[in-house]
């Protein structure tokens, strides 16, 4: 199979997939997006790639990079199915969904997987630069799944093998681990701002924290590196700031409450009392 492949897709993560495949020497001949301006801006990125339609792709590769949302990855297949793509290899980059998101093109005769980075893409050029080393999960037909690994092996990434079944389970732990921290910060600050702190100023000062914290949990383990009030079993602390958050939305009381709950379990894998833990969990409910 022609090692050239083409991107559908021009956003963060299809712009970002091709500048770091370039550089590790792969042709990326051509970069595609219903939205003209957007396929030319993500080829000059890339030396060598063209914008062209979704139509023209199967002429040009047999290796294909679907890098579009969800919801548009059949119909993307589709098309490319119903402009002649019959052979070579498509991978798409959701988490949320499977190889069958691209079963037009596994009916016509294209072998199909699986590819999605564990990373984030704030620009194309920032993700490109985040792809090495991270982990990627993988799955699909034998073809693309080869050709998936080979990706990862070029990034120098690590390949999760998800099960078909799982996708929606896997990339549930990657939007806790990745979008809810933004959402846990932002509730911290709303409670910092009812406390008088101006959301900057809360950010700058909670920066240190959470970078520590971050660094003792990769380094430890959730498990070893959880402190505060549940870890100690202090019952008035958890009472007092429930009572405190009366100050703020009940979406942020909420998440208070759901991971103080969450936090419980861990605290008994640690061997925390059953009557301090019953207490725990009735004060947060």
């Amino acid at each position: 199979m022609d090692s050239s492949i083409a991107i559908v897709g021009a956003g963060r993560v299809g712009a970002a997939f091709g500048l770091a495949l370039w550089k590790r020497g792969v042709p990326v001949v051509a970069i595609a997006s219903r939205d003209r301006g957007r396929a030319e801006k993500a080829a000059q990125l890339i030396e060598g790639a063209r914008p062209v339609s979704i139509a023209e792709i199967p002429a040009i590769a047999e290796r294909i990079l679907i890098a579009v949302s969800d919801a548009a990855i059949p119909e993307v297949a589709a098309e490319l199915a119903r402009a002649g793509m019959v052979r070579g290899a498509a991978l798409h980059t959701s988490g949320c969904r499977g190889p069958e998101a691209l079963s037009p093109l596994a009916a016509a005769g294209v072998s199909v997987g699986t590819l999605h980075p564990l990373q984030t893409f704030p620009t194309p050029e920032i993700g490109a630069g985040r792809l090495p080393g991270s982990s990627f999960a993988i799955g699909g037909d034998s073809a693309a799944l080869a050709w998936a690994e080979e990706i990862v092996g070029l990034l120098h990434g690590n390949a999760l093998r998800i099960r078909d079944e799982h996708w929606a389970l896997y990339h549930a732990a990657a939007v806790i681990a990745s979008n809810y921290h933004a959402t846990i910060l932002d509730a911290a600050l709303e409670c910092l701002e009812a406390a008088g702190v101006s959301r900057t100023d809360g950010l700058k000062a909670l920066a240190p924290l959470v970078e520590g914290t971050m660094q003792a949990i990769l380094r430890l383990g959730p498990q070893q590196a959880l402190t505060g009030p549940i870890s100690r079993g202090d019952l008035e602390s958890v009472r007092r700031n429930r009572e405190a958050l009366r100050a703020v939305s009940s979406a942020t009381r909420s998440i208070y409450d759901s991971l103080g709950l969450r936090t419980i379990e861990i605290m008994k894998r640690r061997s925390m009392p059953a009557a301090v833990s019953e207490k725990l969990k009735e004060a947060l409910l």
